[in-house]
This record gives C-alpha cells, structure tokens and sequence, in this order.
C-alpha cells in the first residue's frame, strides 16, 4: 500500500493542553473534527503513547488550540517531539490559564476549550468526544494546516502522529544525517555548510535536538 496518499487528506495543525493540579501538559495534534453544531461536540485523536493522552484522561477538560501560520516552528518542536513528562513544555513560552486550562497566547487563531464526554479505543489512538464549554477567536491570520507546515515550513510528523510515513531517503554523493527526535534529514547537498562543519551548539531547526543527536543515513 501506497500510504502517502493519507497526505491528500485534509488536516490541521493544533496544539491541545491540559491541567491536573498544578502540571501543564501540551502536544501537537492535527486530527481535530467537529462533529455537532448546536452545543458543539469535538472529536480529538491523541496516541496513547503521548502522557497529554494520560492527564487528560484524569482530568477530563482539554484545551484545543488552532495554530496559524506565524507560529514559531521551534514551539511547534517543543509540543511535537518532547514528552510533558520530561518538561514543561510551557515554561519560556506565552501562556494564561483559561477555565483552569494553559492557553498559548502568540500563534494562535484561537481557543476551544470542553470536557471529555466519552473515549473510543482506536487501537494505536484513543478518541476523545469533547463537549465544548467555551471559544474564542483572538487572531484573524490564517490558520496552519498540515500542508503548509510541510511544504512551507519544512516540518515533518511525529512518530505518534497518525500521519507519519518515514521518509525515503534518495541515494546521492553527498552525506546526509537524520535528527533521531524528529526525523529532520540534513542533506549536505542542499545545505551551505556541512554537517561535519557545523558548530557544537548548533541544533536541528525543528526540534531543537542537539547535533550530537544526528545519525548518519548509509
């Protein structure tokens, strides 16, 4: 099977976070549907891998929030790549609670925010039914789809994420290396410094990972 043509299917990007005590969770998502108008139920699909998938389930709220096309890449990398269990994902970022829930405030188009109503087990992923209690519009930039992140901002899927599809990696005389986070291919052909030349500090430009995270592709 031919599966990159579950590319052609239409998707956003979204960042969803939630709260239980006092820790802040968040990930990247882009399976988010509307499924009733009148007192609106949302459908949100979250690996069961991911820890947000966790606290979620514990405190039955989530926040939706639907990124547009100014967000910075790097909080795109720190929500798509790294575990809430690890960090906080919040911290240096701008955020405020709303209805108890941690809500980006650069970035976005806007917020939704609901209670979990039910849970369907779809196997890799869980289903959350969201029963919305409160949105707001506060940016009328365009928002991020899928699409745009990929050919715009050269991002690529989370292994967790229902979209992803390892890339092929075309033979050529150059070196290329692969960011062991992310995926992210650094092709020395394509680039104006080599990898080998690059500085110690420097970092993969989606993720964050250092260089020392980079594998060489045989």
């Amino acid at each position: 099977m031919d599966k990159t043509i579950l590319r052609k299917l239409s998707y956003g990007l979204y960042i969803v976070s939630s709260k239980l005590d006092n820790e802040l969770v968040g990930c990247v998502v882009n399976t988010v549907t509307q499924i009733t108008s009148e007192n609106p139920l949302l459908m949100v699909s979250l690996n069961k891998n991911n820890y947000t998938n966790e606290i979620v389930r514990k405190a039955k709220k989530i926040a939706i929030m639907v990124l547009n096309q100014d967000i910075n890449k790097e909080v795109i990398g720190k929500f798509g790549f790294y575990s809430s269990k690890d960090i906080n994902k919040f911290d240096g970022v701008n955020y405020e609670l709303i209805n108890d829930l941690p809500i980006l405030k650069e970035g976005t188009c806007g917020y939704i925010t609901g209670e979990v109503e039910n849970i369907i087990d779809a196997e890799t992923h869980d289903i959350f039914l969201i029963r919305v209690k409160d949105m707001q519009t506060t940016d009328s930039s365009e928002p991020l789809t899928y699409k745009y992140y990929q050919e715009n901002m050269k991002g690529v899927s989370s292994k967790n994420a229902p979209t992803y599809v390892e890339e092929k990696v075309e033979g050529s005389m150059e070196k290329k290396y692969r960011c062991l986070l992310c995926g992210y291919i650094y092709d020395d052909a394509k680039e104006e410094v080599k990898f080998e030349d690059l500085p110690d500090d420097w970092h993969c430009p989606l993720c964050g990972a250092s260089k020392d995270q980079f594998e060489l592709i045989d």
